[in-house]
């Protein structure tokens, strides 16, 4: 009956747009629309950015007109626009101006990157640069400091320069002695709640800031990129985007700058990728002001909505700042931290509520997940009629307690998940958390789904590259980007490739309230569309990386097209 009504409604539009005429018709393709009820079409109308009819591209022949233009997909597969369902997207565009230390395979290899930075730089200039990760690098770690390289040789090859190089999983950084000196630390400076300055036994400043002492450091970097850098930024974040299919994105801690120089890329037409931001709780006043004002729902044509909160309950695996319950395998004693309190996080879930906003909270040790799942239960009890349709979500969900898997079905909490981590992390991960633990409780993807969770995807641009084939693969091969190991993870956990897809698609749609408009290929929603040079849903798993992007499709317009 369902389907019936669907073709009977879909005839109804197309009679109603007789004199309508397509700016767009795309065919000859494996279209995929996620859609249950028509997943699979064969050609799509568009006009004024919207669909306006789908199905047999004969049956669309009285659309086209002189100035439609007609792409033939020539068999190649078309979905939905990729949404980035978490990411940093003006630390995205940051990140393409610095070092890029992500292929860093030892220490000396972040040495001799910096070194040759330096003899192009003058005097003074700040070297910045991310991406590096000491448990990926081959160094033997007997020198190391609670699992950290010292500043000796940085600073050794940089005494004029000072240098701040952020950890791939941005909760850490290093500095050398030139930026520590700027910064003013030394053997005295102490960091409370939230974070932690690494000394040796002596006392002394490694190099190294976990979790909020980083702020000691990128205070004064910061101010130091120079002018012109922010649109910069947004641009090269755009380009990233479009590179890579991405039509929407979902940015995981929106400051009031950042705020500011989207507005002005709208105002420059700079910004073609559509923006879901939420607002950064590390800042008050900013939040004090959005709790008076409400949510900012689809403005600028939709390219920028602002209705959620990040909270940050914990820091990560990889800089050992993510909350445990049990101490960390190979740091006794040491359980990581949370980087906000409980009774902060409670406050603004509870704001939050109250003024209409989404609240999504990063939490990755088992701890934190479990903490922020208290928090929005008490919340969720107190006001139960504004907790109806929350569609609050925890933010990574990478190392849950078996116990409180089954309480993000029962709340309602969603999982915004980053397939490309467990694919990146889980070779050293083990080492943090151990057999069982890993097993039982990390990148539990089929459990959460099993318990009635939905899943979203991302890839946490910049900790990780932006590709979301690469975080399609991972989620449904559970193995490395270089294929180990066979039969992948924890095999148990993985999702089929047509859940990959739907968290990249309708499920991170869902997770904006934006299902309506977007997520799916739909009579009336956005033409936003992301072609791929092959199958993902039907060639071997061995192949899935090689496909690349061939056209992303923003509001009926070629945004990108391959060469």
């Amino acid at each position: 009956m369902k389907i019936k009504i669907l073709f009977i409604s879909c005839f109804i539009f197309l009679l109603s747009c007789e004199s309508e005429k397509a700016d767009m018709i795309i065919y000859n393709g494996k279209i995929y629309t996620m859609n249950d009820l028509m997943p699979i079409t064969e050609a799509v109308a568009i006009n004024n950015g919207k669909i306006i009819a789908l199905g047999k591209y004969k049956e669309l022949d009285r659309l086209i007109s002189p100035n439609t233009q007609i792409i033939n997909l020539s068999g190649a597969m078309m979905t939905p626009g990729i949404i980035e369902g978490h990411g940093h997207f003006y630390g995205l565009g940051l990140a393409e101006m610095q070092l890029d230390l992500s292929t860093t395979e030892s220490y000396q290899d972040l040495i001799d990157m910096v070194s040759d930075a330096v003899d192009k730089a003058s005097p003074g200039d700040w070297i910045l640069g991310r991406g590096w990760h000491q448990s990926k690098w081959s160094d033997n770690r007997d020198s190391f400091i609670n699992g950290f390289q010292t500043h000796d040789k940085l600073s050794e090859i940089s005494p004029n320069n000072p240098v701040w190089l952020k950890h791939a999983s941005g909760h850490a950084g290093f500095a050398n002695k030139k930026a520590m000196d700027i910064a003013g630390v030394s053997n005295e400076t102490e960091f409370g709640f939230g974070g932690e300055i690494i000394k040796d036994l002596s006392g002394a400043p490694t190099g190294v800031f976990n979790e909020r002492a980083q702020g000691l450091i990128s205070k004064h970097a910061d101010s130091n990129l120079g002018d012109n850098s922010d649109l910069k930024a947004i641009e090269l974040a755009v380009n990233a985007c479009l590179e890579n299919g991405i039509t929407s994105f979902h940015d995981a801690g929106t400051s009031a700058k950042a705020i500011e120089v989207l507005r002005e890329s709208i105002d420059k037409n700079l910004l073609k990728v559509r923006i879901y931001a939420m607002l950064t709780s590390r800042d008050t006043t900013l939040l004090n002001t959005w709790y008076k004002k409400g949510p900012e729902i689809g403005s600028a044509d939709d390219f920028l909505t602002i209705r959620s909160i990040k909270i940050n309950a914990d820091g990560a695996l990889g800089s050992r700042g993510a909350w445990l319950i049990d101490h960390y395998s190979d740091r006794p004693g040491h359980h990581g931290m949370p980087t906000q309190s409980m009774e902060y996080v409670y406050k603004v879930a509870k704001n939050g509520i109250l003024s209409g906003f989404q609240v999504n909270s990063h939490a990755i040790g088992d701890r934190a997940n479990r903490e922020i799942l208290n928090q929005y239960e008490i919340v969720f009890n107190e006001f139960p009629n504004l907790a109806r349709d929350h569609r609050w979500r925890i933010e990574h969900a990478q190392h849950i307690d078996p116990i409180d898997i089954p309480r993000f079905g029962s709340l309602k909490v969603i999982a915004s998940i980053q397939g490309i981590h467990m694919s990146s992390d889980r070779p050293w991960a083990i080492d943090r958390l151990g057999e069982k633990r890993i097993i039982e409780s990390a990148y539990v993807w089929r459990d959460l789904i099993n318990n009635g969770a939905i899943l979203i995807n991302g890839s946490d641009v910049p900790v990780e590259p932006i590709n979301p084939i690469a975080s399609f693969y991972a989620s449904s091969t559970r193995k490395t980007l270089k294929g180990f190991p066979e039969g992948g993870f924890e095999p148990s956990q993985k999702m089929t490739r047509l859940e990959a897809l739907k968290s990249y698609t309708i499920n991170a749609a869902y997770g904006a309230f934006e299902e309506n408009k977007k997520g799916s290929i739909e009579i009336g929603k956005f033409a936003d569309f992301t072609v791929f040079s092959q199958n993902l849903i039907t060639i071997p798993d061995d192949k899935i990386l090689d496909t690349k992007v061939l056209y992303t499709i923003v509001n009926g317009k070629i945004e990108y097209r391959a060469n």
